[in-house]
């Protein structure tokens, strides 16, 4: 009797994942994988960015649970919005990306993946995305990028968010960048805010140069 060959979850993962990556490539789509806490301000972000890529990107939304935050996106003017509910899963899997990649509009240049709000379990898990992105903010604290160091090893560009409350808020932003750098020399920094647009037009000069060459 032969036995049969088993594949590990892991394996079963990152072959899903190198599907999604074939099929996003294969429809000339950059994809982003958008990592950060709950309330970091990752679908606002993304409705700013909605008013600059217009038509030209679609978003995936992971929440354990409702469309609320999708909703928010097809609101601020971009119907190519489309939730995933987790169902208590702490990060959007690849096999519930690739069921989610059958129906969205192909036409679009990016695809903005925003996981489900966590430091720890979205940055384990390779989904198919041409880069990670982590999300911090001000409120937060300045000690994210110490206290959760696996996600800024694998992400290629940060953005700290809601800058406007750095007159408010006991925050040393250059320390948080110095950590950042300590994990990955090279990655790329945004201060931004979406109250008064600091730091997008860098975010956006940087995706379109990204897209080019992926």
């Amino acid at each position: 009797m032969k036995k049969k060959l088993k594949i590990s979850a892991y394996e079963q993962n990152n072959q899903i994942a190198s599907e999604n990556r074939q099929f996003l490539y294969n429809n000339d789509i950059f994809a982003i994988n958008i990592i950060g806490s709950p309330g970091c301000g990752k679908t606002s972000i993304l409705e700013y960015t909605a008013g600059n890529f217009k038509k030209s990107f679609g978003v995936i939304i992971g929440d354990v649970k409702t469309a609320l935050d999708s909703n928010r996106i097809i609101e601020a003017g971009n119907n190519f919005s489309y939730p995933i509910e987790t169902g208590g899963g702490c990060h959007i899997s690849p096999a519930m990306l690739k069921e989610k990649l059958k129906i969205i509009n192909t036409d679009i240049d990016f695809l903005f993946i925003e996981n489900v709000g966590n430091l720890v379990c979205p940055s384990s898990f390779d989904l198919g995305e041409s880069f990670k992105v982590a999300v911090l903010s001000v409120p937060e604290g300045d000690e994210k990028v110490r206290k959760y160091p696996s996600l800024f090893l694998k992400s290629e560009a940060v953005i700290i968010n809601k800058v406007d409350l750095l007159e408010f808020m006991d925050y040393d932003i250059d320390q948080v960048e110095k950590d950042c750098r300590i994990h990955n020399p090279k990655v790329k920094i945004f201060r931004t805010s979406v109250k008064t647009g600091e730091g997008f037009p860098e975010l956006f000069d940087f995706l379109s140069e990204r897209r080019k060459h992926f």
